[in-house]
């Protein structure tokens, strides 16, 4: 599919973008440009990757004439572009519209506008029954990509939604590693709290399985495994074997729910298990030919990783190794 193709990556200088390049560039594209806003990481990006089919873009998807430029000639757009942190859309909601609302529908519409073939929108498990702003802007996205198939039947429109990856930018991972390693403490906001969690490596191979088998309309979620924030805590601490470290709690922050799900129940009636990676969400599925969905998918409480588990998932995205190294 991407043989010879010519790729748009928005915001494509941050984790999954590094990720996402690294495994794109193995199916042979003929072009891949980047369009973020940071300079700073763009450079950092060239530099990481110095490969004549890559090319750099500064714009913001809240500039519809930046987009469309962009996506002149463009074959196949992946949407991660977007205001992603709890806590800051919590404290500039309209600036979080303008970037995961209004910036996706700019890309719908110069994806339409240069008959682009195929755009794929990185969403979250936080846009499945939404509690703050960051999740109702993303499922708002979801809503538009989906909508945007009855536009134009020249490009398909598709979702993936995933729970976190591990060592994205700001996220636990990393703050907890820097807080073992500076402070000998670690800050969580509640022990009882879990999230889904996945390697870049896997999150990425997903995406692209999801983006070569979609044929538009739908909304395919990643099979995650949750765990307890306390239990991730607790096997770095272990790893690291560091000595009465303090734990604190802070409480929940403003917007974030206990338990995360990937799924929404008025979702659920919708929901088949595509592949081994892959639920599908879509219309048209029919109830009658379901496969049971795993409870791991529907409620966090249900099942969730053990240390040894973690421990593992943790190895297999070589975090532990990358640290020794270190």
């Amino acid at each position: 599919m991407f043989t010879n193709s010519t790729i748009l990556v928005t915001g494509g200088t941050g984790s999954w973008g590094n990720e996402l390049i690294k495994q794109l560039l193995s199916k042979q594209p003929k072009k891949i440009t980047i369009f973020s806003r940071n300079e700073n990481r763009q450079v950092v990006m060239r530099r990481t990757f110095p490969d004549t089919r890559i090319q750099f873009c500064i714009g913001d998807i809240r500039d519809r004439d930046a987009v469309s430029t962009a996506c002149s000639g463009v074959d196949y757009v992946f949407h991660l572009a977007a205001l992603k942190h709890v806590p800051v859309c919590e404290e500039n909601p309209i600036e979080a519209f303008k970037t995961n609302v209004l910036g996706t529908y700019n890309v719908i519409e110069a994806s339409i506008e240069n008959n682009v073939k195929k755009v794929i929108y990185v969403s979250t498990d936080k846009a499945a029954d939404p509690a703050n702003t960051y999740g109702m802007t993303k499922a708002l996205g979801e809503k538009l990509i989906l909508h945007a198939n009855q536009k134009n039947p020249t490009t398909k429109f598709l979702c993936i939604r995933g729970g976190n990856v591990l060592g994205s930018s700001g996220s636990v991972l990393p703050l907890f590693m820097k807080q073992l390693e500076e402070q000998n403490q670690i800050i969580i906001t509640d022990r009882r709290m879990t999230r889904y969690f996945v390697t870049p490596q896997h999150a990425i191979n997903t995406l692209l399985q999801a983006a070569e088998l979609g044929t538009g309309g739908e909304v395919f979620v990643m099979h995650m495994n949750a765990c307890k924030i306390l239990d991730l805590a607790e096997v770095l601490i272990d790893y690291f074997q560091k000595k009465d470290v303090d734990i604190i709690e802070i409480g929940a922050r403003n917007g974030e729910k206990m338990h995360e799900v990937l799924i929404a129940k008025n979702e659920e009636p919708l929901a088949t298990i595509f592949n081994k990676d892959l639920i599908l969400i879509s219309p048209t599925n029919s109830s009658e030919e379901k496969t049971p969905l795993p409870t791991v998918l529907l409620d966090t409480k249900q099942r969730l990783m053990s240390k040894t588990e973690i421990k593992e998932l943790l190895t297999s995205g070589g975090f532990f190794e990358v640290i020794n190294e270190t």
